[in-house]
């Protein structure tokens, strides 16, 4: 046995023996913890929404230590979701583990199999077939309703072109998002019924949301950099009016507008 080969057991060892920790505490917590005890896969789900959120705020601020301390929490959530199954007789973590391990080698045939890719993008196709063939009656079907509208645009998007449905390059979308934002502004310049409006104003949406997936942005993640950049210089805003012992409400938008340049400046 080499060198090699003896340092990966032991690295194998290593994350088996961290991964029964966890088990092992969530059995003891489960059976000795007021709080613990009382939970329910309902009362778990919104803190686990929660939690998603604060990974995916460690993820958008690249702040890795923060990363780490997330995973665990979602990991942690994981197993609690295993183990009340488990005691329902539903199923258990092994269940969970090899239910995952048994779908990815299904649906990784160019890895497992003997299919050939030329790309992701192939890739991704025969994902989505896989998955009806599986019993799916819509490549759609996927996606989650509680999703929030931008992810779940931009889910809606990537499946539909999984199958062969989407623009040819992004010149095409970009036309499309000039022609939405012209539709719009029909019906905002006309008075429209709101509904009306509305629906003109998720179009553009949609179709901005589409130009970013093809030029390999995320929307989610873009907006969220602009909000964070948003709050930041809005603050910093606020603390100079603080500074010069006026109040922003009454203040001009012209002065406003000067405390914003140097906010822009200064981040």
């Amino acid at each position: 046995m080499t060198f090699v080969n003896i340092l990966s057991i032991i690295i194998m060892d290593t994350r088996l023996i961290a991964f029964k920790r966890l088990l092992d505490i969530m059995d003891e917590l489960r059976e000795k913890c007021p709080w613990d005890k009382k939970q329910t896969l309902e009362s778990l789900r919104k803190l686990t929404i929660e939690e998603t959120y604060e990974l995916a705020d460690a993820i958008v601020d690249n702040d890795l230590d923060e990363l780490k301390g997330e995973i665990g929490d979602i990991m942690l959530h994981m197993v609690f979701y295993s183990k009340i199954a488990d005691e329902k007789g539903a199923f258990d973590i092994t269940d969970v583990l090899n239910g995952i391990c048994d779908k990815l080698v299904h649906r990784h045939p160019h890895i497992y199999g003997d299919v050939e890719v030329a790309d992701e993008e192939e890739v991704k196709a025969n994902w989505e077939q896989l998955k009806l063939k599986e019993g799916k009656t819509s490549v759609l079907q996927g996606v989650p309703k509680s999703l929030p509208a931008m992810v779940k645009a931009n889910r809606i998007q990537e499946k539909a072109r999984g199958v062969g449905f989407d623009w040819d390059n992004k010149e095409q979308v970009w036309a499309k998002v000039q022609e939405e934002l012209d539709e719009l502004k029909v019906e905002v310049d006309a008075n429209a019924d709101i509904n009306r409006i509305e629906d003109e104003m998720g179009d553009v949406l949609f179709s901005v949301i589409n130009y970013a997936r093809f030029i390999d942005i995320d929307p989610e993640t873009a907006l969220e950099r602009t909000n964070k950049k948003f709050i930041k210089r809005f603050q910093f805003l606020e603390s100079k009016v603080k500074e010069q012992g006026k109040e922003l409400s009454k203040m001009t938008l012209g002065e406003m507008d000067v405390l914003w340049e140097e906010a822009k400046n200064n981040n």
